[in-house]
């Protein structure tokens, strides 16, 4: 039975969207649905991979652009030493840069990438719940943004998935549909 690896020497699924649209919330909860399968894995959240002021991307240092994957390549390192060889991670842009980041994993991981998505008024929702006054007004601005750049850049192979009226449960249980990982890995 397929666990979402085959014959790969590892998986990683990137979890992508515009911010407010469910990508922690819907990781967190794959992971509680994968512990419940009793499936190991991993959770990286890549955000806090190269999350830094100023920006690493603003210095004239020429590696800066690649830290979060940089910084992946080490934490990955460090759960496959303990024997994971699945991986969750989750960053706005993720699923555009797929082929950067597994390499950043090494070796040949099997890739599952899903585009989250919701509308304007469902993100507005969201991050008013964890923002606010100007700061508000800038992340929803920044979102709108992405969600654009992410619908012309993200390529087709990439799952797409509606975010919108739907509870992290039912957004993580779709998730988990697409990955094949709801198989352990063999004793």
């Amino acid at each position: 039975m397929d666990n979402g690896i085959s014959g790969a020497d590892s998986a990683v699924l990137f979890l992508g969207g515009r911010s407010g649209v469910g990508k922690t919330s819907a990781a967190l909860e794959l992971h509680s649905l994968l512990t419940a399968l009793d499936v190991r894995h991993a959770v990286i959240e890549g955000d806090n991979l190269d999350l830094a002021h100023p920006a690493p991307w603003k210095h004239p240092v020429p590696w800066d652009r690649r830290l979060a994957a940089q910084n992946l390549a080490v934490m990955w390192q460090n759960y496959r030493a303990l024997g994971y060889r699945r991986l969750i991670y989750t960053n706005t842009v993720s699923v555009r840069e797929t082929a950067e980041l597994a390499a950043a994993m090494g070796g040949s991981p099997s890739i599952c990438a899903v585009l989250l998505c919701g509308s304007d008024e469902t993100v507005q929702r969201r991050l008013a719940g964890r923002e606010s006054g100007s700061a508000l007004q800038e992340h929803l601005l920044r979102s709108r943004e992405a969600a654009a750049a992410l619908e012309l850049h993200t390529p087709a192979w990439v799952h797409r998935i509606p975010t919108d009226g739907r509870t992290a449960t039912d957004v993580a249980a779709e998730v988990l549909s697409r990955t094949g990982w709801a198989v352990p890995d063999p004793a």
